[in-house]
């Protein structure tokens, strides 16, 4: 019999000083707010000085010329740009802050311009970038800058508008921003009398589409409260010359966003951050504190009560972020379940879960999967996702379905065909497939599939995978170690029955606890994927969510000498 090796009082040690650390950074309305220093984006920057080239030049020079200063400062030592400032070079971002510069600053910016051409044609240029839809994004900007000609620039069809339902299915979350490119294109791009015909009869479905948005948003200016996305959006309306009054909303909207240094911020990430957060405290015994029933509150606040036409969507989800938000089967999946786990002091929970139980239940696909928010959209990076479709099945769970529901069994089948032939599943929104492989391999558990050779051959790859100092990266073995994979990986092997005294989860665990910083905390890593194998960003809520919830787990198999048992 293997013997334990840590003393389990160093893990409820850095337990409770990593929820310490924890509730430090909550505020008052309940968020974990861990967006400090990791908002700022060189593609909100890009699009918002691009939008206001198009859309407002010399109203809004000061802020051009800030945002361009911007860009020129960030400008890596190599010629790229990273999303979030500080990180590796990558394609997207280098392609269009390129652009831009050229396009707003051709004399000024010329050396940043050259550097940022060289790295991509180092690179492999636009047709090297990993993502068809982002190679487009990115010819775009090249039409913008004069480096394209708009007859070689993807063409958006607008007449697809003419058909909601499959409009949505083949853009998704994307349909405001294919929508006001396709309403810019009809201005710049040749096309036959019948392609036009057909364009000109979509116009208005297609410019409703992002009407639609902007009213579920409050009419702010902004587009989910990103300025990338309200770039685009801006950006397609201004060369349109189409709903002057969303084009001045958004105008003023980047005014009041932009950063005293020139920048402009991604959208906050307030109910992501929290329901980490949120997720970690009550695996280690929290769901009692006091300090959670702001977050609670903020849960039940932010729940939606009206539906979001645009996407197809009816009420009762949340979004990543505030109460007029997009919505998300991850945040709604992962909301209810820690809200099935938090006291219902008023007896408004209940409801609360119904709702978003309902809400997931519409949204399951026919093949059984659960996609971001369209229905059976296969849009890359918004589904159908086994991550997602995993989350969706604990929120069931959680909320009381039983192994053999059929929604459960519908999910259940799919992430079976799911699983790739080296054991591993996809998760769109987290890098590779430590992510998507650890939560489906928990999930099939808690739905009663621990035998299954599909764990088993899962649990083999984060075995096989793990690196020599004891953590889990991208499974390639010669990327570093984070805390978000290695604890995905701890509490996974934990699920799936490999003993606490294990030695690959005695090196995950030890690994976690050498980490902390000196607070309790935990680095976050850029293995979120803003749009996958593009471009990342980091989540501090999700590295010390998971951090904490894999510790949690681990004490819980001491206690319960899970350390004895075979697996």
């Amino acid at each position: 019999m293997t013997s334990l090796k840590i003393d389990i009082s160093h893990v409820t040690s850095a337990i409770a000083s990593g929820a310490e650390a924890m509730f430090s950074v909550q505020r008052t309305d309940g968020v974990f707010d861990y967006g400090a220093g990791t908002l700022t984006s060189t593609l909100s920057t890009v699009g918002a000085v691009s939008a206001l080239h198009f859309a407002d030049p010399e109203a809004s020079a000061d802020l051009i010329a800030l945002g361009v200063d911007w860009l020129s400062r960030t400008q890596l030592p190599d010629g790229g740009w990273s999303m979030v400032p500080g990180g590796e070079s990558e394609a997207g971002p280098t392609a269009v802050a390129a652009a831009t510069l050229y396009l707003v600053a051709p004399s000024g910016a010329e050396a940043a311009v050259r550097s940022g051409r060289e790295w991509m044609a180092a690179h492999g240029g636009l047709e090297a970038i990993p993502h068809p839809e982002v190679t487009a994004w990115c010819r775009q900007f090249y039409g913008y800058a004069g480096w394209l000609d708009p007859q070689d620039m993807r063409r958006f069809p607008l007449e697809l508008a003419l058909l909601p339902g499959l409009f949505r299915r083949l853009f998704d979350l994307r349909s405001p921003m294919v929508a006001a490119l396709a309403l810019a294109q009809t201005r710049y791009r040749r096309t036959n009398p019948v392609l036009r015909l057909l364009a000109a009869a979509g116009a208005p479905n297609a410019l409703s589409v992002i009407r639609q948005v902007y009213e579920h948003e409050g009419s702010t200016g902004g587009w989910c409260e990103d300025a990338w996305v309200t770039g685009l959006i801006c950006a397609g309306l201004a060369r349109a010359d189409l709903a002057p009054d969303m084009v001045a909303g958004a105008v003023k909207w980047f005014r009041d966003m932009a950063n005293p240094d020139g920048s402009w911020n991604s959208g906050t990430l307030d109910l992501t951050w929290s329901m980490y957060a949120t997720g970690g405290l009550l695996e280690a015994g929290y769901a009692a504190d006091e300090r959670l029933r702001s977050t609670r509150q903020l849960f039940l606040r932010d729940q939606q009560d009206q539906p979001f036409t645009a996407f197809g969507c009816p009420a009762g989800f949340w979004g990543w972020s505030g109460s007029r938000g997009w919505p998300a089967s991850m945040e709604t999946a992962e909301i209810v379940s820690a809200l099935t786990a938090l006291p219902d002091e008023d007896g408004h929970t209940g409801s609360s879960i119904q709702r978003g139980i309902a809400w997931l239940t519409t949204q399951q696909d026919t093949r059984g999967s659960w996609g971001l928010c369209v229905r059976n959209t296969k849009v890359a990076n918004s589904g159908p996702c086994p991550h997602m479709t995993a989350q969706s099945v604990d929120a069931l769970l959680d909320a009381g379905a039983l192994p053999d529901d059929p929604r459960v069994l519908r999910a259940v089948k799919w992430l079976h065909t799911a699983q790739r032939p080296d054991g591993t599943f996809e998760s769109v929104w987290y890098r590779m497939h430590t992510a998507g492989t650890s939560a489906v391999v928990r999930t099939l558990v808690k739905a009663a599939q621990g035998g299954h050779p599909t764990v088993a051959k899962a649990r083999q790859w984060l075995m096989d995978t793990q690196l020599a100092d004891g953590s889990w990266s991208t499974g390639d073995g010669t990327t570093p170690g984070t805390v978000e994979e290695t604890a995905w990986a701890v509490d996974a092997l934990l699920a799936s029955a490999v003993p606490a005294a294990d030695p690959a989860v005695d090196r995950g665990v030890q690994w976690l606890l050498a980490v902390r910083r000196a607070d309790g905390s935990w680095p976050e890593a850029r293995v979120n994927e803003y749009v996958r194998h593009v471009c990342r960003y980091p989540n501090g809520g999700l590295a010390n969510g998971l951090a904490l919830r894999a510790l949690a787990r681990y004490r819980r198999a001491v206690e319960e000498g899970q350390h004895t048992h075979a697996y």
